[in-house]
């Protein structure tokens, strides 16, 4: 039967409807981006890349988007934060000293936006709280310091701006923007350092981890001796306008070598994960200083690289670099108990759960060259594994980071 010019028009017409219809549906299934940085080590000049997966909110299945992955803008992306308006990305490369900004696009894209230069050298970690970026470099400042001369770390404090602030910029920049380091004038330096007092002159704090506790905010950068083997907390309260002040008591002794540090959501709690201890030390934060948890340390898997907690603080991930899992715990005011651990991806180093649903959950696995990805059962704390997971990403992930799908607040 051969249809008439109208009716086609109108077949035509509701073909095109129910399409547009069933691609809408699949977009909505698109619950969260997550943002997996690759050091891509592959000689001194080998830049890095960032993969963009998007998730689905059924199945918790992470598929790269198109044109993933991108450049992260420098050598050897080590960490990588997310502003809090959820619009934009920075990305820390240690090899160049910098971090790169992102404009996250409605679909997930990246589109670099600017570079700093990190104060010190060897950036390492970094957190954002507020309109702030924290940074921790692995070294001082030159000349004080170089590679050839170690010396201790430090952390300095980078404004995110708003839009009217990185407006007046010449010529002017979108809001999120980083603005020029704050500057210590203890020191008349846009640094603090991280030095380690009384002990020998050998003494070289060497930094692994920064962590932000919300009730202050007080700022937390975990590490340790290379001369002593002594692992150690600095604590400083974070002022209106960013600049830092050293809380009584601190540094604080915390086992033998710190490789992770994480707060809960409410800054009432404060984890440090040891790597050579296979422990997990609890503290209560009270006005910023750390109280031990009756039940504190913690046992872990071997060598624990990154602790993370769910949006309900209900549940505590351990990531054990060294038996390639990944370990759950309940959490009960503020102590840890071990629900199970589950199979990773070789060497997990980072952690990161979906800020839509709080119900998945990913390990960055260094040696596996991917991404594990997990669903978590609300009610107990187990995980299954989502679909089709692990995922590949380029050489060596090193971080991961995530938002949620449509919200951009620019």
């Amino acid at each position: 039967m051969k249809l008439n010019k109208p009716i086609q028009l109108l077949a035509i017409s509701a073909a095109c409807l129910l399409a547009a219809s069933f691609l809408a549906a699949c977009a909505t299934l698109t619950v969260d981006f997550v943002y997996v940085t690759s050091a891509l080590a592959a000689g001194p000049n080998s830049y890095g890349e960032v993969d963009v997966f998007e998730i689905n909110s059924e199945s918790g299945r992470m598929r790269q988007i198109v044109t993933s992955p991108f450049p992260s803008g420098g050598r050897n992306p080590v960490a990588e934060a997310v502003s809090p308006d959820e619009a934009d990305l920075y990305v820390v490369n240690e090899d160049d000293n910098s971090i790169v900004q992102f404009v996250i696009g409605s679909d997930g894209k990246l589109y670099p936006q600017n570079t700093v230069n990190t104060p010190g050298i060897f950036p390492l970690a970094t957190a954002v709280s507020g309109k702030f970026l924290y940074v921790v470099d692995l070294y001082q400042p030159l000349p004080t310091c170089s590679p050839a001369s170690p010396c201790s770390g430090s952390v300095a404090v980078l404004p995110i701006l708003d839009a009217a602030q990185a407006g007046a910029l010449k010529p002017p920049q979108p809001a999120d923007t980083l603005g020029t380091p704050v500057v210590n004038t203890a020191i008349s330096a846009s640094y603090w350092p991280l030095s380690l007092s009384g002990g020998a002159a050998s003494d070289v704090f060497v930094p692994t981890a920064v962590a932000v506790a919300a009730s202050g905010p007080y700022v937390y950068i975990a590490g340790y001796d290379s001369n002593t083997g002594i692992g150690y907390v600095f604590g400083f309260v974070s002022g209106s306008d960013g600049t830092l002040t050293s809380i009584p008591g601190f540094p604080l002794a915390v086992g033998t070598h710190p490789s992770g540090i994480a707060s809960d959501a409410s800054g009432a709690y404060l984890y440090v994960a040891d790597s050579t201890q296979n422990l997990v030390y609890g503290f209560q934060i009270n006005g910023g200083a750390l109280t031990a948890l009756s039940g504190s340390p913690f046992a872990t898997g071997g060598r624990p690289s990154a602790i993370l907690l769910d949006a309900n603080a209900k549940y505590a991930f351990v990531a054990n670099g060294q038996d390639s899992n990944l370990s759950v715990y309940s959490v009960a005011s503020g102590n840890l108990s071990r629900l199970g651990t589950y199979t990773t991806g070789t060497q997990p180093v980072a952690i990161g759960i979906d800020p839509s649903l709080n119900q998945y959950v990913y390990t960055a696995n260094f040696l596996g060259n991917n991404v594990s990805g997990f669903q978590l059962n609300s009610s107990d704390g187990s995980l299954i594994n989502s679909q089709f997971s692990p995922s590949a990403s380029n050489a060596n992930p090193t971080a991961v980071a995530a938002i949620t799908h449509g919200s951009r607040k620019k």
